[in-house]
């Protein structure tokens, strides 16, 4: 086994012919490098080394590339590296293996104190501070999880350091080529912070956004934005990750905790500014602020058939499609749950009755119970049982059977009398029953003839007797005479029958036929109504609608509101009973006389300007723009001011013996003015500017110029304008074009350059400022 001072190998494997080289011994780690052989020069890779460490808990094994010295990544001894080394090696690589493979046979247990991660974090942020080597820190602890965070909070100072060092360069020497850069991960973080740094001045020179859209990377945008604002606010810019020293621009920046009061971040900061959201959300683009993620659009919600996803602000919840009915309650899990109409006191259960409980309803139970030979009904009363129609031979053969309230008796059969018959009372014949006697008699109301051991009905009108029954039956007008009683509906009564009438109909006096009923007459409708036959239609007067719900009352038609009502009113739309009206901006506009229209007020024709006498006033969409200009040294003015465009022309005029002035090319300077309204539906390029040559199109040599060419130098936004050129009547004509949308209200200088060519090159050019001020409304 090895002692405490034993070696560590560091074995390189190559794929050529072997070298083996052995490093000089020192603590706990030795090493063997191996090279590719001479004759494989042309496919030789660098060399790998393999760094055994020794120490306890366990050994391991590091891959440490020569070309990148990154964060090493700690991995268990693999079996077939090994297998390869010992196979390659000899017997003294074996005895090397088997050591290994011993130590990491063992069950090493050392009884450490238990040390917290930030406890490793800050060891390992030490030892970058002293630019110790990463990849080979002495362990402080047995944990797996304390060794990475070690090694990582360490070289994030190195890294940090790295790309410090790189934006210093870009400041100082304004250029990242240079000898130091090899081909290590080292160099590459400082020339990626370096370029990343040059990318950001090169912005502030060309007067571009400092938030540009470029996908860049979170770090280098967050290094080519602080380029870009020289420091100025670099605080705000790298959320206190980077903080500058203020007495040079020369001097490093430092890094601090950047989630230090959670930094610039909406939600969580998990470490060197990188911002996190809570569950339920997402990191915007600018990788600070969080947006709620609709689970219910992306389909990640867990709702179930027949319910509704509702999205919430950082989750969702389930709503049931179909209410859980008469009953039933909707719980918080989204589930339907009996309600105790018992317990809540819900029922109507009448007090000498007790309440039970069911599944979504209730039942109520008589309290008082009834005895044998009695059963309960519905009302809680006690019903005798007749036992000798509900039970199969209650009495013995030769007995007849005969109820009694709560039970029944049995009686020994002597004489069987037929029907309309009954034994006398003395038992011993059958004699007549006379069904006619009593109050109602067996035809209930009718007239009623009693017959030896039977009976027949005198029937009343309307009725007719039944011979099996023996019951007078009411006789159905309607159905034994359809459609001759009455004119619309017969209603069958006992012994007669009654008309009625349809909706919108009334009964006319003789009972049978119907007439149309005026419904209009009760004022029905909110505002007009009109009687047809058996009914009547309501109706509404302009700029109102017929109500959708009853039919009867007319609402008012938000014109404002309908699909169209966007192009009713050119600015602003207002909805009043049974009409609109529009309106337009309170500056710089007027209602036209069709009443819809915005139109433009000229304040330079009304005299309503504010401009002074030496200023001329320039119309604009909605306002307007006091002009004075007045031509740079060695320039004259020509002409006056012309109207309505306000073009301003100052031609070169320069000494004979002013070199650099003979010399400019620029023959020309002009001002011109346009104003531009947002346009609402931007599909294609639109054409705002001509600038008119007298070039000839090719044409020959004439007056030393053959060619015109058109540039945009500058104010060109956005690269929302562009110039072409084209051919018109024989000649170049420039053409300038608004290719992307623009929101106003916005004013621009678009710098314009029409350069003459000929056969030598640049004759000469004439410069051309279009100051384009752009309304904030589309009319």
């Amino acid at each position: 086994m090895f002692s405490a001072q034993s070696k560590v190998f560091a074995v390189d494997t190559s794929p050529h012919q072997t070298n083996w080289l052995w490093s000089q011994p020192a603590p706990h780690c030795a090493v063997i490098t191996h090279h590719p052989s001479s004759n494989h020069a042309e496919t030789a890779a660098k060399p790998l080394h393999f760094i055994f460490y020794l120490f306890p808990p366990e050994p391991v094994l590091k891959i440490l590339p020569d070309s990148c010295r990154t964060p090493a990544v700690f991995v268990d001894l693999v079996v077939f590296v090994w297998s390869s080394l010992c196979s390659s090696m000899g017997l003294w690589i074996l005895l090397l293996c088997s050591v290994v493979g011993v130590l990491r046979a063992q069950d090493v247990s050392v009884g450490k104190e238990q040390i917290s991660i930030e406890e490793c974090c800050s060891d390992g942020h030490q030892r970058g501070s002293a630019n110790q080597d990463c990849t080979a820190l002495p362990l402080i602890s047995e944990s797996t999880t304390c060794r990475i965070v070690q090694e990582q909070c360490c070289v994030t100072v190195l890294e940090d350091s790295m790309c410090t060092t790189g934006i210093n360069m870009a400041k100082e020497r304004s250029s990242c080529y240079t000898d130091q850069f090899s081909n290590s991960c080292d160099s590459k973080t400082t020339k990626t912070c370096c370029d990343c740094c040059l990318l950001g001045k090169a912005a502030q020179d060309h007067d571009l956004p400092c938030d540009h859209s470029l996908a860049l990377g979170y770090q280098c945008g967050l290094v080519s934005r602080a380029c870009c604002l020289d420091g100025a606010s670099l605080n705000d810019t790298l959320g206190d990750g980077l903080i500058s020293e203020t007495s040079n621009d020369t001097e490093a920046l430092m890094l601090t905790d950047p989630c230090k009061g959670n930094g610039k971040c909406a939600h969580l900061c998990v470490g060197n500014g990188t911002c996190s959201c809570f569950k339920g959300f997402k990191l915007r683009p600018d990788a600070k602020n969080c947006n709620d993620i609709n689970e219910c659009l992306l389909g990640a919600s867990n709702c179930r058939l027949g319910e509704r996803c509702i999205n919430t602000e950082g989750s969702f919840r389930c709503q049931r499609e179909v209410s859980c009915g008469t009953g039933y309650e909707l719980t918080d899990s989204n589930n339907c749950k009996d309600i105790n109409e018992c317990e809540t006191g819900t029922h109507n259960c009448v007090p000498d009755f007790e309440c039970q409980n069911t599944q979504g309803s209730f039942r109520c139970h008589p309290k008082v119970k009834c005895g044998a030979g009695y059963i309960q009904d519905a009302l809680g009363s006690c019903i005798d049982i007749n036992e000798c129609l509900a039970q199969t031979g209650p009495c013995h053969p030769g007995q007849v059977c005969i109820n009694s309230r709560g039970s029944y008796t049995c009686q020994r059969i002597s004489v069987n009398c037929g029907r309309g018959y009954h034994l006398n009372v003395e038992g011993t014949r059958c004699v007549d029953i006379d069904e006619c006697k009593g109050p109602d008699g067996a035809c209930s109301g009718h007239g009623c003839i009693n017959l030896v051991g039977s009976f027949r009905c005198e029937c009343a009108a309307g009725y007719v007797f039944n011979s099996i029954n023996r019951v007078c039956e009411d006789v159905n007008e309607c159905m034994h005479y359809p459609g001759r009683l009455c004119a619309h509906k017969c209603v069958n009564n006992q012994g007669s029958y009654t008309c009625t009438c349809t909706t919108g109909f009334k009964l006319s006096p003789d009972g049978r036929n119907c007439n149309d009923l005026n419904e209009c007459e009760a004022n029905p409708c909110s505002q007009e109504c009109a009687n047809v036959y058996g009914s009547y239609q309501c109706y509404c007067r302009r700029g109102y609608q017929l109500s959708d719900v009853d039919g009867l009352t007319c609402e008012d038609i938000d014109e404002c509101a309908l699909p169209t009502g966007g192009h009713i009113c050119a600015f602003r739309c207002h909805n009043t009973g049974g009409s609109f009206h529009c309106s337009c901006p309170v500056k710089g506009y007027t209602l036209a006389a069709n009443g819809r229209s915005c139109q433009d007020v000229d304040e330079c024709v009304t005299g309503t300007h504010t401009c002074a006498e030496n200023q001329s006033c320039f119309n604009v969409q909605g306002d307007f723009r006091c002009l004075s200009f007045e031509c740079p040294t060695n320039y004259q003015r020509i002409g006056e001011t012309t109207v309505p465009t306000g073009t301003i022309r100052c031609m070169k005029s320069c000494q004979p013996n002013d070199g650099p002035c003979n010399r400019d090319p620029v023959h020309s300077l002009s001002h011109t003015f346009i104003s531009m309204a947002t346009l609402r539906d931007f599909t294609k390029p639109e054409e705002i500017v001509f600038l008119r040559t007298t070039v000839p199109a090719y044409g020959a040599y004439q007056f030393g110029t053959f060619d015109v060419m058109f540039e945009i130098q500058g104010g060109n936004a956005d690269q929302a304008f562009d110039v072409v050129k084209r051919i018109e009547n024989g000649v170049y004509v420039g053409v300038v074009r608004q290719v992307k949308p623009i929101i106003g209200p916005l004013n621009l200088v678009l710098k314009l350059a029409m350069i003459n060519l000929n056969s030598q090159g640049v004759s000469h050019q004439s410069v051309i400022n279009i100051h384009v001020s752009v309304s904030e409304f589309w009319f």
